[in-house]
């Protein structure tokens, strides 16, 4: 169903003098200096070691400038995974852009490539994105945070249940495969990432798309008729 078209007017560009917009660089380029810092002192110290005064340390300033940007270090990390999900969003709608005519297994299988090659090519993205150095369990960040970066995570995931929906699955079991779908990537990038994956002598990209080929197979007998 498409959304009723707003009845609002449309705004109109906000002109800005040079001396706006030199401004307003540089408070992005700042913000991104806080957030990098910020990056460093949470993959080291986790988010409970990592205080706004460490943060503030690392970026060349004091802790009360920064909360010209944050009010928290929960918001910094919020800023940070939220970032690193919009990342996450873009690679997995690219890959399901990708030029060439995709059938339903081939949808599955370029919203799967997606999300996979995106953590496996930016390891300190899983680290933020699971908590690792939390030891696998979020904490510290507020309800409407936690709810806000979950959706775009589900966002993310959107296209593989669309995919096994094109399969011919119905709504909750093509939940329940993007669910197990989900964990067996994180499960192998897991591996991957932090080595153990060399005591089998695999590959974690193989082995997905290996599983990706048992479930395309299993799942093949189950494609839509055309209407």
């Amino acid at each position: 169903m498409l959304a009723a078209a707003s009845t609002h007017p449309k705004s109109r560009p906000v002109d800005r003098t040079p001396r706006q917009i030199r401004e307003l660089s540089q408070a992005q380029a700042r913000r991104a200096h806080v957030l990098a810092a910020a990056r460093d002192a949470f993959t080291e110290l986790g988010l409970e070691r990592a205080s706004l005064r460490e943060i503030a340390r690392r970026a060349g300033y004091t802790p009360g400038a920064l909360y010209s940007y944050f009010d928290s270090k929960e918001a910094v990390y919020a800023a940070l995974l939220g970032e690193s999900l919009e990342r996450l969003n873009a690679s997995v709608a690219a890959a399901v852009q990708a030029p060439g005519a995709a059938d339903a297994a081939t949808a599955l299988r370029r919203a799967a490539g997606g999300f996979f090659d995106f953590y496996q090519a930016h390891p300190r993205d899983l680290d933020l994105g699971f908590y690792l150095f939390q030891g696998l369990q979020p904490r510290g960040l507020t309800p409407a945070l936690d709810n806000a970066l979950n959706q775009r995570l589900r966002d993310a995931l959107a296209p593989m249940q669309a995919g096994f929906t094109l399969l011919g699955l119905p709504p909750e079991q093509a939940l329940a495969e993007t669910t197990a779908l989900f964990a067996h990537a994180v499960g192998l990038l897991l591996l991957g990432h932090t080595g153990r994956m060399r005591m089998f002598g695999q590959r974690p990209e193989a082995l997905f798309e290996t599983h990706l080929d048992h479930l395309v197979a299993r799942l093949g007998g189950r494609r839509r008729k055309p209407r």
